[in-house]
């Protein structure tokens, strides 16, 4: 077993790598390169900890994460629900056979025909962002002749320690009612003043990626008091506080390990008052792990004294994150061992951008060459569900493997596809 952000059944043997029982020359031979590698033992077992850890709540995985219907039919075995935020993901969750009574919608701008779809389906809880959306929703559920139920979204004004753009509960951001300058109050007075709509509970979300619990707990703290003070004001109850996801993952060696689940409810439920329902809504933590990128390398360039460029046949359409914003990943040789001394390189994609980079400063055996596979862990989250056809590049496939069997779950797109959209 390899660790530091390695699924579960990833191990060296006979100088390759093998995850699910599959060796990657296999992999590659069967299924091409790019592809994500899903460790499915892995993905289960993420599911199942968050499970336990909150019998008694709820767990709603993030399908931004990733999700196809085949992931949907996973989460519904184990006992997940599912949080969504654009009509699309909606449509993959009724397709993989989830009950729309068991999603959650989130969005900061859904669209009159997002939420119409949403109030039909009778979607179990709309995550309300705006005061536009509060009214536009509460005609659409009367109009329907039905009681819509509710989360509001609230910024509670929590800096998380991660990047800027995936730090979501501070003050400046799209997401949610302020709480400091007291919209969150005026948005529970609007739901609670609209009789086709029902107040379940509140929601924030911090932030991505984070190690630290002190965010979640300043987050719950301020959320509970919010709650209280709502309820005393209005002689209601509300049921349930849900602080979203954002538990980070380890990417690479040297990573801060990340608290368990067990140990991210056990904090925030100290501080929530007893009659309130616990949500979370893990994505990134229990499919990040899961899934390992593969690629073969076209090139090797080597400017003396300056860099040596590793290229490989994906890049920034399978994994833009890295040029967004600076996420950093770690990656190996994967179809054979080398007794070559380490040398540093720049693992680089096959785009017509300088920016498209993998993995910085990576130590590599010297006599990497074309042919070789790479392979880069933690990468089971925000690659396939970002991934473009930049540069008419087509997206890889995802193949899980289990028991030594692999099966494509989600097939490589072909220039058939791409074509097929042009007029």
């Amino acid at each position: 077993m390899i660790e530091n952000g390695w699924p579960r059944t990833a191990a060296w043997i006979d100088g390759e790598l093998r995850v699910g029982g599959v060796g990657v020359r296999e992999l590659a031979a069967e299924f091409g390169t790019p592809a994500y590698i899903l460790d499915e033992e892995e993905f289960h077992a993420r599911c199942a900890q968050w499970r336990q850890a909150l019998p008694d709540g709820e767990v709603h995985y993030g399908g931004k994460a990733f999700l196809c219907p085949e992931v949907v039919r996973w989460l519904d075995e184990a006992g997940l629900c599912l949080d969504v935020c654009t009509g699309g993901e909606l449509a993959v969750a009724v397709a993989g056979g989830m009950d729309p009574a068991r999603v959650v919608f989130h969005g900061n701008n859904k669209s009159l025909a997002e939420l119409r779809r949403a109030v039909s389906w009778r979607v179990g809880c709309v995550v309300v962002d705006s005061f536009a959306e509060i009214e536009r929703l509460a005609a659409l559920a009367d109009e329907a002749g039905v009681r819509q139920s509710v989360m509001i979204r609230v910024t509670p004004g929590v800096e998380a320690h991660t990047h800027e753009f995936i730090a979501t509960g501070g003050e400046d951001s799209k997401f949610g009612f302020s709480l400091r300058a007291g919209l969150a109050a005026e948005a529970v007075r609007l739901v609670l003043a609209a009789p086709s709509l029902e107040l379940s509970g509140l929601h924030s979300h911090i932030g991505s990626q984070i190690t630290d619990l002190g965010g979640f707990t300043l987050a719950a703290r301020r959320m509970a008091d919010f709650l209280l003070a709502a309820e005393r004001e209005h002689g209601v109850t509300i049921p349930k506080l849900d602080l979203g996801g954002g538990l980070g993952i380890v990417q690479r060696p040297g990573d801060p390990l990340p608290p368990r689940p067990a140990e991210l409810v056990a904090a925030v439920r100290e501080v929530l008052p007893a009659h309130v329902r616990l949500a979370v809504e893990p994505g990134r933590s229990i499919a990040g792990p899961t899934a390992v990128a593969l690629y073969e390398v076209g090139t090797v360039k080597e400017i003396p004294g300056v860099n040596t460029y590793v290229s490989v046949d994906g890049g920034m359409s399978d994994n833009p994150r890295p040029a967004m914003y600076g996420a950093a990943y770690t990656a190996i040789l994967a179809s054979r061992s080398s007794q070559a001394p380490a040398r540093e390189v720049t693992v680089v994609g096959k785009h017509c951008e300088s920016g498209d980079v993998l993995v910085r400063d990576l130590p590599l055996p010297a006599d990497v060459r074309p042919g070789d596979l790479l392979a880069v862990p933690a990468s089971g989250a925000y690659q396939r569900s970002m991934a473009s056809n930049y540069n008419h590049v087509t997206r890889p496939p995802v193949v899980a493997v289990r028991d030594g069997a692999a099966r494509a779950i989600v097939r490589r797109e072909t220039e058939e596809d791409l074509l097929r959209l042009y007029a």
